[in-house]
């Protein structure tokens, strides 16, 4: 165990007493660029190198995508930061953000295709399809010559991601892939985490019963996965509350982590780490909400502060746009609006 980084640290508390442990773990998932492309880092409040006759849609550039991320890393509030390959070389190896910092880096370890949500392109809509474009030395070490036993320049932790989508053609070849990434993770002394999302073509079973689908699925296929090859948490789409207590529930030792979607209102980001923390979740990730957020290290502040057991989801609301007014950064939507719950996994009970 690395005491330095925190993630360690609440790994350790964790798993040393997982019904009393107050740690929780929050990630910042920035790997948005092997997802959205151009799009990734979010839209511009600045679109000046833009002409106003262009009918174009004005996004951030890759450095001032960068740019909050050293902006996060610095403000050491996270417990993880996960980048693509790419930005983690920029990054790690090369500006060296993490070696003082009790942050730990990650990098995406496969990029399925369900995430490959390019402008025109078709295919989240099919069944997924595993593939990974970084390998593990250059997320360890930025090349393939090297030595596992030497300490990474860049990160020994990654995302490994698996969609089940009910099809046993492509259910089969997603955990041979699996499979095959454990047994080469541990050869070469890389720890992961494991993201399952729902299915993301229509399964063939009712909507109340994915969840089932989806606990029944991860939990067989890591029965026969001793605790070397093991994850260190999952990352899975909030289902509701009872979804969430009964795979929380099954074994202790397993740490289960939910994943933020899609941006929405201030409210719906903070009542969903608060209702994942209540219903057995240890760690959160949030991408989108974060980056998307009008001032995210604010942003990130609240959630820690929820999790802290500080503030109330609506208190959160509240100071969040109190903070905004002191910044003099307009919100994207009224306090009252920013209020609402929009999303429907946080109706459920």
């Amino acid at each position: 165990m690395n005491s330095f980084k925190t993630l360690d640290r609440k790994l350790e508390e964790i798993r040393a007493d997982p019904a009393g442990s107050d740690s929780f773990i929050i990630a910042d998932a920035k790997d948005a660029d092997m997802a959205f492309g151009i799009r990734a880092p979010g839209p511009s409040r600045n679109c000046s190198r833009f002409s106003q006759s262009e009918s174009v849609a004005c996004y951030r550039t890759l450095e001032e995508f960068r740019q909050q991320i050293r902006d996060v890393i610095s403000q050491g509030i996270i417990d993880i930061m996960l980048l693509s390959a790419s930005s983690l070389e920029q990054l790690a190896t090369r500006e060296g953000l993490f070696r003082t910092s009790g942050v730990t880096p990650a990098a995406r370890a496969n990029d399925t295709t369900d995430i490959w949500a390019v402008r025109g392109g078709k295919y989240p809509e099919l069944p997924s399809r595993s593939f990974r474009t970084a390998t593990i030395e250059h997320i360890k070490y930025g090349r393939l010559d090297c030595d596992h036993e030497a300490p990474a320049t860049g990160a020994e932790l990654g995302l490994y991601s698996i969609t089940f989508t009910n099809n046993i053609d492509w259910d089969h070849r997603a955990l041979e892939e699996f499979h095959e990434f454990r047994n080469e993770a541990e050869r070469k002394h890389f720890r992961y985490f494991l993201e399952v999302f729902n299915p993301n073509v229509d399964p063939g079973i009712p909507q109340r019963d994915v969840y089932k689908f989806l606990n029944d699925h991860i939990v067989r296929c890591l029965a026969g996965v001793t605790s070397r090859g093991r994850p260190l948490f999952l990352k899975i789409p909030y289902n509701g509350p009872h979804a969430l207590e009964e795979l929380a529930s099954y074994d202790p030792a397993l740490i289960v982590g939910i994943l933020g979607g899609s941006a929405g209102t201030s409210h719906d980001a903070f009542k969903l780490i608060a209702q994942a923390r209540k219903h057995g979740a240890r760690a959160a990730l949030f991408g989108r909400k974060i980056n998307l957020s009008e001032h995210p290290l604010s942003f990130i502040e609240m959630l820690k502060r929820i999790v802290d057991g500080d503030l109330s989801p609506e208190e959160a609301v509240k100071a969040y746009h109190s903070i905004l007014r002191h910044l003099k950064i307009r919100p994207h939507r009224p306090l009252s609006r920013d209020m609402e719950l929009t999303e429907t996994t946080l109706r459920y009970g």
